[in-house]
């Protein structure tokens, strides 16, 4: 048999081939772009842009269109006659939701209080080093805190991230804009006379979930080395002046000797940020 022998492409079959392969993928890239992947084993799904909007019941993954976003959250058409609402941060997330977590799809702002040149309280009066100051270790809380909440798949909003100063009224307007669940304000409290005061107190201004927040963060202050002095009204403006349940919490006395030794140490500083979010879960448990 003679043989047959391949004749190359010549220019127009190149490019008659190179325009189907390109017609091809954008096809496929109309397709697929406004939609996403929802996994009710990963995600909440809601009725609404929010975790505290009845559950919808969705049986397994697949492929759903976008059709409008609010609050971080996306609104998707589930058939022709249902829609729903993802939280669009964990989209492409792989991690199981368990039972006994309500963070996932909630909004956490983390207020830090103090930064830049409002240093706060210190452990020496007029300290001018940065590790002797409130400002410091209320980030540093934050921060652990902030890790936390994501991992357990919260978005989370800080009022400051670095050591910078914000005014009070924005610190606010950031969380009332992000239409945040909770806002969690985190201070060290301090004595007229060194050495005098010891222990952890968690403020709340309003009395309705505010002070259910209150509550359940302040249990979980009792499994750490310094006394939890419990809840208590407390006129501060972060917390006074928004619609959000809010908490200001006072996690030791940073002119005590005995708490700021606590204080410092990052095992303290990580109790204490997981006390707060097992105190938010719970809170979060409440209102579901």
């Amino acid at each position: 048999m003679a043989e047959i022998k391949k004749q190359p492409l010549n220019k127009s079959q190149l490019v008659a081939c190179g325009f189907i392969i390109v017609s091809i993928l954008l096809i496929i890239a109309l397709i697929y772009r406004g939609t996403v992947m929802v996994n009710p084993e990963t995600m909440p799904v809601k009725s609404g842009p929010g975790i505290s909007y009845s559950t919808v019941k969705v049986s397994k993954t697949h492929r759903v269109l976008i059709t409008g976003e609010r609050h971080s959250w996306y609104r998707v058409r589930l058939n022709d006659h249902q829609s729903a609402w993802v939280p669009s941060w964990l989209i492409h997330s792989h991690t199981p939701l368990k039972k006994s977590n309500y963070l996932a799809g909630a909004t956490i702002a983390i207020d830090p209080g103090h930064g830049g040149s409002d240093s706060g309280a210190a452990y020496f009066t007029d300290s001018s080093k940065s590790r002797y100051q409130e400002k410091t270790y209320t980030l540093a809380i934050a921060k652990r805190l902030a890790r936390q909440l994501e991992k357990a798949g919260a978005r989370v909003v800080m009022t400051r991230s670095k050591d910078r100063a914000v005014g009070l009224k924005e610190r606010v307007k950031i969380a009332e804009n992000q239409q945040v669940d909770c806002f969690i304000s985190l201070h060290l409290n301090s004595s007229p006379n060194r050495n005098e005061a010891s222990g952890v107190t968690t403020y709340y201004y309003h009395q309705n979930r505010s002070k259910v927040l209150a509550r359940a963060v302040s249990r979980h202050f009792s499994n750490l080395p310094l006394s939890n002095r419990g809840i208590d009204f407390g006129d501060f403006l972060v917390i006074r002046d928004t619609s959000i349940p809010s908490i200001l919490c006072e996690t030791g006395y940073v002119n005590s000797k005995k708490d700021f030794r606590q204080i410092r140490r990052p095992s303290f500083q990580r109790r204490v940020a997981q006390d707060i979010r097992a105190g938010i879960n719970d809170y979060l448990k409440q209102i579901q």
